[in-house]
């Protein structure tokens, strides 16, 4: 495994211009517009995210989910209030999430404090989505032990009659969350491993200061 690992590529995306110096005051504009870059670059699914969390213990978690919005109180996210993540953000609410574009050669990490957004837009979250997406969502349990595949398949097509049966149905575990930022950085990789990193800081006044730092 060591050797395949060491004789594999890295940084091998095309990289994008980028003048920090030019950047914009507040970092959900420039996250817009390198977002933009990706989908534009054709970045498989850019609006996949690492989110990390941390249970109260201090036992770190992570796992990959898919974006909703973005939105001036920062990045949202939903779930289901009997997962691992819920939990974790239910007794630590600091949260980071990741950002890789590989094919631009480009990462972002967000540092901050997940808030729930309530049961209204929660509800508006779940009915938002596709039918398949919210049979899975009413059909799971999870973390809790499976018996079999099929027996998952199974939960899911029953799952999926009731949706189309119900529209209007709502499963009550469903959270919409949103990642509020106080520290939002971004990073243009380079060849050379001249990596330039800029880093914007939230200050007490709700203002953004932004820095570069050595990679």
């Amino acid at each position: 495994m060591r050797e395949l690992l060491r004789s594999l590529p890295a940084l091998s995306g095309d990289v994008l211009p980028f003048d920090p110096d030019a950047a914009p005051d507040h970092p959900l504009a420039l996250f817009g517009d390198w977002f933009a870059a990706a989908v534009d670059a054709g970045v498989p699914e850019p609006h996949a995210v690492t989110l990390a969390t941390a249970d109260a213990d201090g036992r770190p978690s992570a796992r990959v989910l898919v974006l909703k919005d973005v939105g001036p109180d920062g990045f949202a996210f939903a779930t289901d209030a009997r997962s691992g993540k819920a939990r974790d953000l239910a007794g630590n609410p600091r949260a980071a999430l990741t950002f890789w574009w590989q094919r631009v050669v480009r990462q972002v990490r967000v540092t901050g404090t997940a808030r729930h957004l309530g049961p209204q837009a929660s509800a508006d979250d779940y009915l938002a989505r596709s039918p398949a997406s919210r049979a899975a969502a009413l059909a799971v349990r999870p973390g809790e032990p499976l018996g079999s595949v099929a027996g998952l398949r199974a939960a899911m097509a029953a799952a999926r009659e009731r949706v189309d049966a119900e529209p209007g149905l709502v499963l009550p575990e469903w959270q919409a969350w949103v990642v509020v930022p106080d520290a939002v950085e971004f990073w243009q990789g380079s060849p050379d491993r001249a990596h330039v990193r800029l880093v914007y800081r939230r200050s007490a006044d709700g203002s953004w200061a932004r820095s570069l730092v050595w990679p």
